[in-house]
């Protein structure tokens, strides 16, 4: 068996080769993040064995993010599956072996062909078309809601100093019908300079009706004995970021539609529990991926990053346990709103979160019990291909 480690960086990759007997096949060499370098490893592979295959040829690499997309791809089209290794494992397995604070790029190839020769770990499993596309649609989505998060904090804090009253009026300062008439006269002056009949329009038509000739008195009275700064440099800022937000909505809300079809395309079962819907349903097919590749629902929850830490040294042993959060943070994320939506709809669920909350816990702490059970339900209803099935509670 010939065992090859690789530590994968942004432009370049470092490689160790060596065989079960752990002779030094060949020592630690760098190959460029290219088409030539991958085709230069490979060359290596063929010239220590002819015929590589799974069954003559172990190579690991750590999970470091969209670095070694590539790399993996262009293995699995020779045949040859990967093993892709926690970078906790391997910094854990590095630290092991030396009282030395040494770290190098061509060592940690080292490192993690030690780790392929001590352990047995399962070979990367490559996920379906639907299932790669989810997840680079979700992630998107993900970092656009977070952009948009920030240009709303952005928003709020303009919205303080040119027009602090305005939240006493509208039941959210960031609904559609207030960015839309901002947008237009951004400060408390123009607000209180237009006419009103105009401003009675602008309201009615961004609040599709809600708002009225009454809220636009209201609205212009407000600002006339507004204490907000009518700066026109505040003004513009308001509006740049007032643009910036409808823009990121405008994108979320076609990234949402792409994740959509390719559900509808899946018809997957976890449609089927209640409260979830295509968002949560897609950010948790797309983590997962391939549900045969864990063993356990505890395998899966680990992944998820909800486990309960342990301390026990001697006699003592901590009650005090807190969440890992170690694994997927998009995964924790959508399981744990799932919990709290299912909650409200399952009465098998609901009483389940009562019972933890009737036993003293706090919320949060009877949600990630409830988000627990959620995770086995997945598990079982992916591997099985199952509908959810509402009981009684």
């Amino acid at each position: 068996m010939i065992y090859i480690g690789i530590d994968v960086a942004k432009h370049k990759h470092d490689c160790f080769i060596t065989n079960s007997d752990g002779e030094v096949l060949r020592d630690g060499f760098t190959i460029e993040n290219s088409m030539a370098g991958f085709r230069e490893l490979y060359d290596a592979i063929l010239s220590f064995a002819p015929t590589p295959s799974p069954q003559n040829i172990r190579i690991g690499l750590e999970a470091t993010g969209h670095y070694s997309n590539n790399l993996i791809e262009f293995l699995l089209s020779k045949e040859l599956n990967p093993v892709v290794l926690n970078p906790l494992s391997t910094n854990l397995f590095r630290k092991g072996q030396s009282l030395r604070k040494t770290k190098t790029d061509k060592s940690d190839a080292r490192f993690i062909t030690m780790m392929l020769i001590t352990e047995d770990y399962k070979p990367y499993s490559p996920v379906s078309y639907h299932i790669r596309e989810l997840k680079s649609l979700t992630r998107h989505r993900f970092r656009l809601v977070h952009e948009k998060s920030r240009f709303k904090i952005s928003y709020s804090r303009l919205l303080d100093i040119v027009f602090p009253e305005l939240h006493s009026i509208v039941w959210s300062i960031s609904q559609k019908s207030m960015l839309l008439t901002l947008l237009e006269l951004p400060n408390t002056k123009t607000i209180s300079q237009c006419h009103l009949s105009h401003l009675g329009k602008l309201l009615e038509k961004h609040s599709h009706g809600r708002y009225h000739r009454e809220k636009a008195i209201q609205l212009r009275e407000l600002a006339r004995n507004s204490i907000g700064d009518s700066s026109p440099a505040l003004a513009f800022e308001l509006q740049q970021t007032i643009r910036t937000i409808l823009f990121l909505q405008e994108q979320i809300d076609l990234v949402e539609q792409q994740i959509k079809s390719l559900m509808q395309e899946l018809d997957s079962p976890i449609m089927t529990i209640p409260g979830i819907s295509y968002t949560l349903a897609s950010v948790i097919l797309a983590e997962i991926g391939d549900v045969q590749r864990f063993d356990s629902p505890a395998k899966l929850l680990a992944f998820a990053g909800l486990e309960p830490s342990t301390f026990q040294s001697g006699n003592f042993t901590s009650t005090h346990a807190t969440m890992v959060k170690r694994g997927s943070k998009y995964l924790r994320w959508a399981i744990l709103h799932a919990a709290r939506l299912i909650c409200m709809r399952d009465p098998t669920f609901r009483a389940y979160m009562d019972k933890k909350l009737h036993e003293g816990k706090h919320y949060y702490v009877a949600l990630s019990h409830t988000a627990k059970k959620l995770i086995r339900v997945i598990f079982y209803m992916l591997g099985s291909n199952q509908r959810f099935l509402i009981q009684a509670a």
